[in-house]
């Protein structure tokens, strides 16, 4: 998929230079909104950057966006090691 739109010729150069290459950076932004917004699971945006879950995590972290991780999540997991490791 492609998209595409116009900036003013002197805020794309004040851009290109704060960001590199403008392509990747909206890519990026609108990765990690996605994800932020619960929109994108951290699989599917690792994927789509290229990147393992683990890098995907530190990438988010250097932008700063928190990991979705709500309370429903965190019972999923206790219930998890609870399974896996039983209290004697």
């Amino acid at each position: 998929m492609s998209v595409s739109f116009d900036l003013p010729s002197g805020v794309e150069k004040q851009l290109q230079v704060a960001l590199g290459d403008l392509g990747q950076a909206a890519k990026q932004s609108l990765l990690a909104d996605a994800y932020r917004r619960g929109q994108i699971s951290i699989g599917g945006l690792a994927k789509t950057l290229d990147m393992g879950v683990i890098e995907a995590q530190q990438w988010l972290a250097d932008q700063g966006v928190p990991q979705n991780y709500g309370l429903e999540a965190y019972r999923a997991d206790m219930r998890t090691i609870e399974r896996l490791l039983p209290r004697e």
